[in-house]
């Protein structure tokens, strides 16, 4: 769909938080290369980092496959650092554990964000559909800045994205339909999740790789947010 197109249907511009409003991958690894180098690990702490959130994306998805009782993201959190760890012959500490995982409150946002979603404020609601916990985004607010309309968790919807029923939940909790929001995600399977379950999407390129071979194509790719921002105003 053209950007004309959208800017006549949308009402809500709806965003992931980690890795599309903030830099997941270079603040985890800020975090984490003191303590690795202090355990005298002399692997790459961004590989460290990698691991990581693959790992805990891969138990998050097994979560929301499962769909039964949800497990909050900071208890897969501990599980996916704890398994790193170990895979990588590191001895540690659960508050060790604890204290790495802790730092994704913390994380900053990419620097052309802040000032694109306020363009974005002008015209459209925005708002935050996020696997994290409540209180993670909730704390993580004095870090990004950035004043969203509403922070939504998937801990709502009792799964993990891209569970239609996340997607849904939010429209739901917003008072718009599944087509009046803009779904964009720095992550090709979740704006397949968001288009597969009504909405439209938008593609944040960041990484300049392949979207894919899927029906759910997004409406939209931009390489940033300030792209995305022209477009849509």
């Amino acid at each position: 769909m053209k950007p004309e197109a959208l800017k006549a249907k949308v009402k809500v511009c709806m965003f992931d938080q980690y890795g599309t409003v903030v830099d997941m991958q270079k603040g985890l690894t800020e975090a984490v290369t003191p303590y690795l180098e202090k355990k005298g690990w002399t692997g790459r702490p961004d590989a460290f980092v990698t691991w990581w959130r693959r790992t805990h994306f891969e138990n998050s998805m097994i979560d929301a496959l499962l769909h039964r009782e949800h497990t909050p993201y900071r208890e897969v959190g501990h599980r996916a650092v704890a398994y790193t760890l170990e895979r990588a012959g590191i001895a540690y500490t659960m508050d060790e554990v604890r204290q790495l995982v802790a730092q994704i409150v913390r994380l900053k946002p990419f620097p052309d964000v802040p000032e694109a979603l306020a363009r974005l404020k002008a015209r459209y609601r925005i708002a935050v559909l996020s696997n994290g916990d409540p209180d993670m985004l909730e704390a993580a607010k004095a870090f990004h800045g950035i004043a969203f309309d509403a922070v939504i968790s998937v801990a709502v919807a009792n799964s993990f994205k891209p569970h239609v029923a996340t997607y849904t939940r939010a429209a739901e909790i917003l008072g718009v339909r599944m087509d009046e929001v803009l779904f964009v995600a720095n992550h090709a399977f979740d704006c397949i999740g968001a288009k597969s379950a009504g909405m439209h999407t938008a593609f944040i390129d960041r990484r300049q790789r392949p979207f894919g071979g899927t029906p759910h194509q997004p409406d939209l790719a931009a390489p940033d947010m300030k792209t995305l921002a022209d477009m849509m105003l």
